[in-house]
């Protein structure tokens, strides 16, 4: 199999023709320095000197050398770098137009990143339309970001409505070194805790623990962390309100000082890491000081994340500042004596890595935690990726990707109800749109009273239906002190009731008390591409935060109207660990009458003696 790797970075974009089973490379070219004088292609070690004043124009450049370079060659699938994957993309993804336009949502997470690689994706699709393209996010890694990490001090409602949280980045690259490190270390990566330093021109640090991430420096955007080419790393947030006065409000100048305008740019004018050692030397005292604020910045994550996890195993080195600058590892390489890991000096002057030798070893030899640097290999851990994915579908034809929504207990009501709780003639209030078309919650809420206690405040969701229903899950359940059987949507018969309590009065239902059966929204379209009817049901495999596990009967819901989506409740989501936009994957199916015959042999079995 050969997979077409584009790689878009902020100033760099890579390409290559790989054969993931033996890591063979049969092309393989970057685009480097763009936007600048030195910008220039570079095919299999020869260098091209171009212009090209920004990334259309080194894209279209790229192609145009692909084009000619592929010839001879088969392309089975195309794998792309996408940076941030937001909530929803956790996993290498199948790219259709549903997925472009999500990745499109996010521009705004990633600007100097997410735009590239969507000219990437149209040009690549429109040049090879038949093969299959893959998406791998950098942010997929750092899925395990265990909650006290991944949380920001932010009011919950504002969280949730923007999925605030820290996504974290070059995951491709941390999981890669990580897996090499733990090769060379002779060791399983679930025995270790590694510190990733990805130095280029984006940075970041990963604390590794048992082949997860639990920490890492970006945050929500690639700004947060590490001082950066052009981008300043932690700010204060008072800095940032301070600069939206100065600037009248214009974000998008705002924006464009703190991505294109800062970091090593604003210290020193220039991005280039090899240009500000070279003034260094020479007495320029910005360059001093831009060496040492990135140094402190990344020595101080290191101590950070060695003391989140209580010591540390090895420290690895990557990209092109952690690979190719032994001043800097010397710098940060520093009095980490405390932690075990003890430089030598001849070591790191000669260290040298590439894919022929992707590791070098610069800890001193009574070093108990090593210093590592090793050749990160985004293209060939993509290419890997890819091939994955290509081969689980292709022994799963519905082994597709189904984004996941946390349902919370809430009510559906009849005008009727509406009136008798709030009022006669009384109109809910939208408050905001739901992911099916047409459902929307509502600023209004009634209280739940059961036998035992009461639910203040409890949602309802839009508009009003034909039937009355309270969807509660199985811990409301013990809490009010009722029995609410596990049924579909509008399956009421037989149910029990519960008392609403609203503003205007109280009304006690006869029935419309459940726990709703899991199930998935889908288009007819949606359907077909699953190869499932409506009213089937299925397993789907699930989860985060390393608490993967398979759902089972699991309904399939399908409308012209639906759009896309599974419900889980709080107590599924918290079994597993999940939050809205995390992603299943569908991996068995079977009809209606086919479950219930199962239920049924179920339940029929004889007895066995105990």
């Amino acid at each position: 199999m050969n997979i077409f790797i584009l790689n878009s970075g902020s100033s760099t974009i890579k390409a290559a023709l790989i054969s993931p089973e033996d890591g063979i490379r049969h092309v393989d070219m970057r685009i480097d320095n763009i936007g600048n004088d030195r910008c220039c292609l570079i095919l299999d070690t020869i260098r091209h000197p171009l212009s090209c004043k920004d990334h259309g124009e080194a894209l279209s450049a790229l192609m145009a050398a692909t084009e000619k370079a592929l010839v001879g060659y088969q392309v089975d699938a195309v794998g792309h770098r996408v940076v941030h994957g937001g909530p929803s993309f956790t996993e290498p993804t199948l790219i259709t137009d549903h997925v472009v336009q999500a990745i499109s949502d996010l521009a705004p997470m990633a600007p100097l990143h997410i735009p590239p690689s969507l000219a990437a994706l149209d040009m690549a699709r429109k040049q090879w339309p038949d093969i299959p393209h893959i998406a791998v996010f950098d942010t997929a890694f750092h899925a395990t970001l265990p909650n006290r990490s991944r949380h920001y001090a932010l009011p919950k409602d504002i969280v949730d409505k923007l999925n605030i949280r820290r996504y974290g980045f070059h995951g491709t690259s941390h999981r890669f070194v990580a897996q090499t490190a733990a090769s060379y270390l002779r060791t399983d990566i679930r025995n270790l805790r590694l510190i990733t330093c990805h130095l280029g021109s984006g940075c970041s640090v990963t604390a590794i623990e048992y082949g997860r991430s639990i920490e890492t420096s970006m945050g929500m955007t690639p700004l947060e962390g590490l001082v950066m080419s052009s981008r300043p790393g932690d700010l204060d947030a008072g800095i940032i309100l301070q600069l939206i006065k100065d600037l009248d409000g214009d974000i998008e100048a705002l924006e464009d000082l703190l991505n294109k305008k800062s970091g090593f740019v604003g210290l020193t004018g220039t991005g280039d890491m090899r240009k500000i050692e070279e003034r260094a030397a020479e007495g320029d005292r910005d360059c001093q000081l831009a060496i040492n604020i990135f140094c402190h910045s990344v020595r101080k994550y290191i101590g950070a994340y060695a003391a989140v996890m209580g010591g540390i195993d090895a420290i690895v080195f990557t990209a092109g500042i952690g690979e190719n600058s032994a001043l800097i590892r010397h710098r940060i390489g520093q009095r980490f004596d405390y932690l075990g890991a003890i430089l030598d000096e001849d070591k790191n002057r000669e260290a040298i890595v590439n894919k022929a030798q992707p590791v070098c070893d610069i800890s001193a030899d009574i070093s108990r935690a090593r210093l590592l640097v090793i050749a990160t290999d985004e293209e060939l851990a993509i290419a890997q990726q890819t091939a994955q994915l290509i081969e689980e579908q292709a022994k799963s034809p519905t082994n597709l990707h189904i984004p996941v929504a946390v349902s919370a207990r809430h009510i559906h009501l009849t005008q009727g109800t509406i009136e008798k709780l709030f009022g006669p003639g009384y109109q809910l209030t939208i408050r905001r749109p739901l992911s099916q078309p047409g459902q929307y919650s509502v600023e209004e809420t009634v209280t739940l009273v059961g036998p035992k206690r009461k639910i203040e405040k409890v949602r309802i969701l839009g508009p009003a239906r034909l039937q009355d229903q309270v969807e509660i899950s199985r811990s409301d359940e013990f809490f009010l002190g009722v029995d609410a059987p596990v049924r579909a949507s509008g399956d009421l018969d037989n149910t029990p009731g519960i008392t609403l309590a609203g503003p205007a009065g109280e009304v006690t239902l006869t029935n419309g008390l459940i726990c709703a059966l899991r199930h998935i929204h889908m288009s007819p379209d949606d359907a077909a591409a699953f190869k499932v009817q409506d009213n089937d049901v299925v397993d789907v495999a699930i989860g985060g935060n390393g608490r993967k596990l398979t759902f089972d009967d699991v309904l399939i819901r399908v409308h012209p109207d639906f759009r896309l989506e599974m419900h889980v409740d709080t107590d599924e989501a918290n079994a597993a660990g999940l939050s809205s936009g995390d992603m299943g994957v569908l991996v068995s199916t079977e009809t209606h009458a086919q479950m219930t015959r199962r239920k049924i042999t179920a339940t029929n079995s004889p007895a066995q003696d105990l």
